[in-house]
Formats: C-alpha cells, structure tokens, sequence
C-alpha cells in the first residue's frame, strides 16, 4: 500500500475519522461532481487534448499547447479546495491567501524549493489546470448533449516562489468561469479533507475514494461495475487490450485497499464480471 510512513499516516487519519466525523471536525470539503465521474490524467500527457468516457458521458480536457495538461494529485487538491471555497463563499472570485505557504498548509503540502519540490510541482500544476477547459458530453442512441466550460476566468497568482512565507502587496486570486461556479455550487460531491491527505500520494486512490462516497451517497441496491467501464473511467494511461486492462485492475484492487482503510465501511467485492458495489454508509452524508 506504500511507504511505512505513508501507511502510519493513512492509520492515523483513519482512526481521527472512525472517531470525530467530518461535520464535527470541520472537514468537510466537496469535489466537482464533473471530475468525480471521469477523472484527469494520473501522469503527464503528451498534447494538449485529453478525454475519458465513463458509459454515455465523456470528459475531454483542454490546455494550451504551451502550458499542456495537469496531472497528478495537485491538481485533484486544487479542485476539490476551489469547490470547497465555492460552496462556502458563494462566490466566483476565490482569495487563495496571504502567503503562498499559507495556501500550501491548507492543501496538506509542506513547500520545500529546489526544481522538483513541491512549490514548483504546485505552480506548474496551478498554471495547468486554471488554463484549462472542460467539454463534457453525453450520447446515447437517441441522444446528444454538449456543453465546455472554462475552470476559471482569470488567475492572479503574486506570490513568490522562491519566498513562500513573503506577504504580497496584493492578494492572489481566481474568477471561476461561469459555468464551472454554477455547476459545482449546485451538485458538488461531499467528503472527507482528512481522507483526501491522507491518500494524495495516489491520484488513483484519491479518484477511488471520491467515486465510491459520491456512488455510496444514492447507491439503494447491488450492482456490478464492469472492469472495462472503470478502465474507460479511470484508467485512460492503459492501453484497451486484455494486458491494460489485467494491469489495470491489479493497480486499482491495490489502491482500493488503501482506500479501505480510511473508508472501511465500503462493502466492496471483487467479481469476475467487474466490481461489485453493495450499499454501503457513505463518509460524507449526501446534500439534501
């Protein structure tokens, strides 16, 4: 499941959960209900175009060429703290904070320099994914629906990297795209900000863990997922053959069980026509 330190983490947070819920511990946070449901690319992607399906609905990313594609956990961090503060605020523009480690603190990061820590990874990945645009699409037989959307409007990032803790003179901010904003304020999907640190090692188990508390939030009775439509789903770095999809699945049972220690209440098996879901206490109880 990882490192010895990464699994002392995920036990320690599961233990606060089993103990304190997230209404009384105030962690509470929402994720785009969009990206919940056809997820952003795990690794970096070459181009500027980038789509998953999960049955009738497909989600294509769009990024300048210049600026290319987020990937990651950044990115999922990124969402789910700008559809939290939506939700709270009610409002497009979002203050990210004073200092730039201010901001880092609250997504569960420790900045540290140099060009591959964690405040160039974050700024790369900021840069990403608010230059980003979304399409999502629906077709059946019968049936065609499209609708792209801008992840924001404007960004306005004044921080200095190279001095996270420097106070700027101005505050930096971001202007949710219209539709984004309307989208995520009217049907974001409840969770758990402990469990989301505890598993951002893994954009797969950060993806697992979303997915299953939005699916367990209305799920009244079993139902199968075929292993193909979670690979459409989830899985778009492997390849659609008998060997990606094996790989796939053993990649995905792993990180499941990670995610079974934070959300143990997940009845969850393992079947030869896919994964079977059995209705299970959701961590985070659905909107009303």
């Amino acid at each position: 499941m990882g490192s010895s330190r990464q699994l002392e983490r995920i036990f320690q947070e599961a233990v606060a959960i089993e103990h304190e819920s997230a209404q009384e511990a105030g962690t509470v946070s929402y994720m785009a209900r969009s990206l919940v449901m056809a997820t952003l690319p795990y690794r970096k992607v070459e181009g500027s175009e980038f789509a998953r399906k999960n049955g009738a609905f497909t989600l294509s990313l769009l990024a300048p060429a210049h600026i290319g594609l987020p990937y990651g956990s950044l990115p999922r961090l990124l969402i789910s703290w700008v559809t939290t503060e939506a939700v709270r605020t009610k409002e497009r523009e979002l203050i990210l904070g004073d200092t730039l480690s201010e901001f880092m603190r609250e997504l569960g990061i420790v900045p540290t320099g140099g060009r591959w820590g964690s405040i160039s990874r974050l700024k790369n990945q900021m840069e990403r994914l608010f230059a980003s645009s979304v399409t999502a699409s629906y077709e059946d037989k019968n049936r065609f629906a499209l609708q792209s959307v801008k992840i924001v409007d404007a960004a306005n990032l004044w921080w200095d990297p190279k001095d996270p803790k420097q106070t700027s003179m101005w505050k930096s901010s971001l202007i949710l795209g219209e539709k984004f904003f309307n989208e995520i304020i009217e049907s974001p999907v409840p969770i758990d900000m402990r469990a989301l640190k505890a598993l951002k090692q893994s954009p797969m188990a950060l993806d697992i863990y979303t997915f299953l508390t939005y699916r367990m939030s209305y799920l009244k009775n079993p139902v199968v997922i075929p292993w193909e439509g979670l690979l459409g789903q989830m899985g778009a770095d492997y390849a659609k053959t008998p060997d990606g999809l094996r790989n796939f699945k053993k990649k995905f049972l792993r990180h499941l069980a990670t995610v079974k220690v934070i959300y143990p209440e997940l009845n969850i098996s393992n079947e030869k026509a896919g994964l079977m879901l059995k209705p299970s206490r959701t961590h985070i109880m659905r909107l009303k």
